[in-house]
């Protein structure tokens, strides 16, 4: 898309302004948070839901009809703007179970998100573009001919709609008690009653200062110290998920795969199926073995020698290249998104029900901060390794060097995540 915009003056500078389209979306995300994060403790998470929801059906549909980049990088911003739905949708998932079964729910979340990661593109490999892939059904001359890239986003759009629909029967989890009455209660006997006994009892001194701690979120370290690990992760997995995919369509010369948009798709909806299938079956069970935060760290450590076999896999060809390459993204999305779901527990563990969805606005404002830097520095950490491919230093003479470079940093950014998340940051 940004080839066709023709505001890149070089094929390398592709990656600069993708990754400014992309960071638009989290900066958006990252100033309304918080604010929609108040809006569901107050009003409750299905409106919010709802919102978030339909703003997708219809300014999705408005991107695939942009003219020019500073069009599409707008509406972008207008989309992550009111994308208030994920920390909301969260908290549900958080609300509806029981305590030993929420792993399951935020692992649901977690799944889905991911699986959005991967099909998105994966969509937009096989449906941009329709009147050059399939000419006997779309012409040049019709409307997805003149804008090829409104296919994809209006299958999103009515996939979003129909979401909007759907969510419209969902039950509402935050139920308003009597703060006199009732100070603490189980939050599957308060979706499955309308009313709470009131705990009276006797209080320790130390249980003042504890819920004064409780109410400040800021002061809630557990809360804040796993927002701060998954700021960290969030900046690495972005970078990612932005960068794989301009390095697998890039020329070999430039030290990419050569892959076409559909080449790429496949290999991302091969992804999306293995994580449904670990997410939903095997990490539920992992985190009851071994808990959210030790299966984080565990993910962590094994992406840093994964990540810098990609390069390797580079230099192949034919069948094996293809084969390792599906099972090095496999293993790589299910790591980050167990690390997500491990986080996305802590955090909704560490606040009580009301302050729950300010709790997950916060995580999600910061998240976008560092989601925003990630696309617009790996980008430009990609463009620039493309262009000094020729340079004594960094990347060097071989073309392998240029995505040696980036994955370089991209291992060094899960050392960091490893170091930040050893025992007595989180417990």
């Amino acid at each position: 898309m940004i080839r066709d915009f023709h505001i890149a003056k070089r094929e390398e500078d592709i990656g600069y302004y993708a990754g400014l389209m992309g960071a638009s979306y989290m900066l958006g995300r990252a100033l309304t948070s918080v604010f929609w994060g108040i809006v569901a403790d107050r009003y409750g998470r299905k409106p919010v839901i709802l919102i978030g929801t339909f703003s997708v059906a219809i300014l999705n549909t408005l991107f695939g009809f942009s003219i020019n980049f500073w069009m599409a990088i707008g509406i972008r911003f207008l989309l992550g703007s009111l994308s208030g739905s994920l920390g909301p949708i969260k908290a549900f998932a958080t609300e509806i179970f029981r305590e030993e079964h929420q792993a399951l729910g935020l692992s649901t979340v977690s799944t889905s998100w991911g699986i959005g990661l991967i099909i998105g593109p994966a969509l937009g490999g096989f449906l941009a573009q329709p009147a050059e892939k399939f000419p006997n059904i779309f012409s040049e001359d019709s409307l997805f001919g003149r804008f090829p890239y409104l296919f994809p986003c209006l299958a999103i759009s009515l996939f979003a709609l129909g979401v909007t629909l759907a969510s419209s029967w969902l039950p509402e989890t935050l139920h308003m008690h009597n703060e006199n009455n009732i100070s603490h209660c189980d939050e599957y006997d308060a979706l499955e009653t309308t009313s709470c006994v009131s705990n009276v009892k006797y209080k320790e001194p130390n249980e003042g200062r504890e819920a004064s701690s409780k109410q400040s979120l800021v002061n809630n370290w557990p809360l804040m110290s796993s927002i701060v690990v998954y700021c960290v992760f969030s900046l690495h997995d972005m970078a990612y998920a932005e960068i794989f995919s301009l390095w697998a369509v890039s020329p070999q010369k430039y030290g990419g795969l050569s892959y076409s948009t559909a080449d790429v798709g496949e290999v991302l909806a091969i992804s999306g199926f293995g994580l449904i299938v670990f997410q939903l079956s095997l990490y539920p069970y992992m985190e009851r073995i071994f808990g959210a935060t030790m299966v984080s760290r565990i993910a962590g450590v094994i992406s840093i020698p994964l990540l810098a076999s990609y390069p390797l896999i580079a230099t192949l060809s034919g069948f094996t290249r293809s084969l390792l390459l599906n099972v090095a993204s496999v293993i790589k999305n299910v790591l980050s998104v167990s690390i997500i779901t491990g986080l996305f527990l802590l955090q909704n563990r560490a606040v009580d029900q009301h302050q729950r969805g300010a709790a997950n606005g916060i995580s999600m404002t910061a998240m976008s901060l560092f989601k925003a830097v990630g696309p617009a520095g790996g980008g430009s950490l990609f463009s620039w390794a493309q262009i000094r491919q020729d340079a004594v230093i960094l990347p060097g003479t071989t073309r392998n060097q240029v995505s040696h470079h980036f994955f370089f940093v991209a291992r060094i950014h899960s050392v960091i995540f490893c170091l930040v998340l050893q025992r007595g940051f989180i417990s």
